[in-house]
């Protein structure tokens, strides 16, 4: 039977798992927890913006916890929850399966580039 809230709150989970930077935040603090600028030297890319809001958003989601110690500055650490850290699973498999499927995806690109190509030369 087809529920609308059921893909509803299925496409939620998946927006926030799904994107780039989210994957790869998981995936950094799958090691151990983290600073701000320790995660943000380690992907590279990422805004101090973007970084901040996805911390927020996986720290909304239950994903990772935010740990403040009163110390001057004050130091924070990010580090995955236990339901982040069972995210990690899925994630290491999905990343798993890239890498090994890198090269035939490559393939495919090249193949149907080469079709739109010539069919754009026609």
């Amino acid at each position: 039977m087809h529920l609308p809230e059921s893909c509803r709150a299925i496409s939620d989970v998946l927006n926030r798992v799904g994107d780039k930077w989210s994957v790869l935040v998981v995936v950094m603090l799958g090691g151990g927890p983290q600073r701000f600028n320790e995660l943000r030297r380690r992907i590279g890319g990422i805004s101090q913006r973007m970084l901040t809001l996805t911390l927020r958003g996986l720290e909304r989601d239950g994903l990772v916890s935010r740990t403040i110690y009163p110390t001057i500055p004050p130091r924070v650490d990010y580090a995955l929850t236990p339901l982040g850290e069972d995210l990690l699973k899925p994630v290491g498999a999905l990343t798993q399966w890239a890498q090994d499927n890198q090269h035939h995806i490559e393939a495919a690109r090249r193949r149907y580039d080469g079709r739109v190509d010539e069919s754009k030369a026609a």
